[in-house]
């Protein structure tokens, strides 16, 4: 005589692993076509049958017996199915602006890095005192520390800074002008 699947529940509910074994047999097929069904794809339901039976046992005990196993199994197949595309959904919410965020930090990096190489090449055609005056303020350097390691004035320095902005903006507008 076969037992009842919902003998068998009962009985791995309670630990018995071999009445867990015999409901796997006779259901994971089960479950893998309804996976696959919900999921659409042999790897989603693959996973999804998976995450069912590992869960399967400590879910035990929540079946009542009020309705077949197979009604029960299924249920949860189906809300197990519902949670994944759930979390799917949110991650993907979550993520879709990821993409956009790193498009634009890329962007802004290449901006960055044009005008530093645009600075670097404008910075050669300074005269050698702005130019090492320019490096040390650029290097965050206070402009007292700056006329200390220069051995001028502090106000010296802060001309120099004056000076080498202006023929930067004069070289960024010439270059402008011919394009």
């Amino acid at each position: 005589m076969k037992t009842s699947d919902e003998t068998l529940a009962s009985a791995a509910a309670a630990g018995d692993a071999d009445a867990f074994s015999a409901l796997l047999d006779r259901h994971y097929d089960r479950i893998f076509r309804l996976a696959f069904r919900l999921t659409g794809t042999r790897a989603e339901a693959e996973d999804l049958t998976q995450d069912i039976c590992a869960a399967l046992p400590a879910r035990l005990k929540a079946f009542s017996g009020r309705s077949r196993f197979s009604t029960w199994v299924y249920r949860v197949t189906v809300n197990a199915a519902h949670d994944r595309r759930r979390r799917h959904a949110s991650r993907d919410r979550a993520s879709s602006g990821w993409g956009d965020w790193e498009v634009e930090r890329r962007a802004r990096d290449a901006e960055t890095g044009d005008r530093i190489d645009w600075l670097t090449q404008a910075m050669r055609a300074l005269p050698d005192d702005l130019r090492d005056t320019l490096a040390l303020v650029l290097d965050d350097m206070k402009h007292a520390d700056a006329a200390a390691v220069l051995g001028v004035s502090e106000g010296t320095v802060s001309w120099r800074v004056s000076e080498a902005r202006k023929h930067l903006r004069a070289m960024r507008a010439a270059e402008e002008a011919d394009q």
